[in-house]
């Protein structure tokens, strides 16, 4: 098949979806935009999350708390967010359109969630999220 006849298949299936139902066409293309929206809201408080001294001394405090517990604490960046596990525990900081929000997870399901301040001290987040160990 040449690249015409392909192109031109593309093309017809592109407008039977769209004849077939076109409300559910609209809604996919706003919810798309949706999402554009919502990511370029966070994307300022993404940059800072990635850069700022808070996220280093949370991952610095963590490692260490853990260590005292005998317990790795695994980072991993995820999209734009943070993503701390240790044993059965996740803290995922996610950025939002109005800031940092902390999800705390137990065994897979989320216990807790809170608007974080990334100007104020990680020591009592570190504390928290970790005490669950014990």
């Amino acid at each position: 098949m040449g690249f015409s006849d392909n192109l031109e298949n593309n093309l017809k299936s592109l407008e039977a979806r769209e004849e077939l139902d076109p409300m559910q066409f609209l809604r996919e293309r706003e919810r798309k935009e949706n999402e554009r929206k919502e990511k370029l809201a966070a994307a300022p408080f993404a940059e800072k999350l990635r850069t700022c001294a808070f996220t280093q001394n949370l991952l610095g405090l963590t490692t260490r708390l853990g260590f005292s517990k005998r317990v790795k604490v695994h980072m991993v960046w995820v999209d734009s967010g943070l993503r701390l596990e240790a044993r059965n525990l996740r803290l995922e900081l996610r950025p939002t359109g109005k800031g940092i929000r902390a999800h705390f997870y137990t065994d897979g399901q989320e216990t807790q969630s809170e608007m974080i301040d990334l100007e104020g001290d990680a020591q009592p987040l570190a504390e928290r999220w970790l005490a669950g160990l014990e």
